[in-house]
């Protein structure tokens, strides 16, 4: 226990020193709004494709219903913070996404997380359409098709730093405790866990509530950020755009997400200029990734405290969070 408070307090420490960095460039006028827009959208990326990883790489479950729950999120934040336009408005609303997220990922994932491989992928991206349709048809609380406009905004970049940073501690620690470890082991053979007596039907679902939370949060502070929202706007291929920064920075890496989701978001930057051609590229570095790295950029392979320290611990295969 105090180990991982000591690691915890350096990662705090770590992140701080970045946060400085990124306050000094403001400062010295070197982020624009350009880039300010970037650093926020990868910020998001990152919280929800840490989501996302933790369903698919930590517990070995495929899905594709991420959007889903970050549009529950992004409405949810939209419509108390446009009734009440107070930053208590704003997180009452994100609250309000993250508990019904959590309750529909529960109910959802208890029947269909028994399913597996192509079944599960199906099932949840029956889940996700599901939940646009709603959206949808409840056009007396969510405008319908046209969605919402003029939501009030409060997301700044600090804001959007700050919930990174805890959605990366709260991932690593529950990686490293006695649920996560549970989890990792239905991931690398799910008939051997439950012999030894783990339930995992239990743990295959706390994953996957966890995700659907995080991904709420994330729909939240973008529709605070963007100030208009619409069902298309959380459709079958922002699903895929997630799940393809998991892919880029390694299945099963905290590491490798943080890292990709930073690579991608600056070469979608910097390939604006290219237009009708910046799709290309885009594709085409993904598949040379791919090809020359079919694991990810970082495969498993995790950053270390431990190792920073140089300090050796107990675990050989020390991740992020150790």
């Amino acid at each position: 226990m105090k180990k991982n408070m000591k690691y915890n307090l350096i990662w705090l420490l770590i992140a701080l020193a970045v946060y400085g960095v990124i306050y000094a460039a403001y400062v010295m006028g070197a982020v624009n709004l350009y880039t300010e827009n970037t650093l926020i959208t990868i910020g998001i990326n990152i919280i929800l494709a840490l989501g996302l990883n933790l369903i698919i790489g930590f517990s070995g479950q495929f899905s594709l219903g991420h959007a889903g729950f970050m549009a529950i999120g992004a409405y949810s934040t939209a419509i108390v913070s446009v009734k009440n336009p107070t930053m208590g408005g704003f997180f009452s609303g994100l609250l309000l996404g993250i508990a019904l997220s959590g309750l529909i990922a529960l109910i959802v994932g208890i029947p269909t997380l028994r399913l597996k491989g192509d079944y599960l992928a199906i099932a949840t991206l029956g889940v996700s359409e599901i939940i646009r349709i709603v959206i949808i048809n409840m056009r007396d609380i969510t405008n319908g098709p046209a969605g919402i406009f003029g939501i009030p905004p409060f997301v700044n970049w600090s804001m959007v730093f700050g919930f990174v940073v805890v959605t990366i501690l709260i991932v690593v620690n529950y990686i490293h405790s006695g649920s996560g470890r549970a989890t990792m082991a239905i991931r690398e053979d799910e008939i051997a866990a439950e012999s030894m007596g783990v339930n995992t039907t239990k743990y295959k679902v706390l994953a996957f509530v966890i995700g659907a939370m995080t991904a709420s949060v994330a729909g939240g502070l973008y529709g605070s950020y963007i100030q208009t929202i619409a069902p298309k706007d959380f459709g079958f291929m922002k699903s895929i755009d997630i799940l393809i920064i998991v892919v880029f920075g390694g299945i099963g890496s905290v590491t490798g997400t943080v890292i990709a989701a930073i690579a991608l978001g600056f070469m979608n930057m910097y390939l604006q200029n290219f237009g009708e051609l910046r799709m290309i590229i885009y594709a085409l570095a993904l598949i040379i990734i791919m090809i020359f790295k079919p694991g990810g950029l970082l495969g498993t392979w995790e950053f270390s405290v431990k190792r920073l320290l140089n300090k050796k611990g107990d675990d050989s295969n020390a991740s992020i969070g150790s």
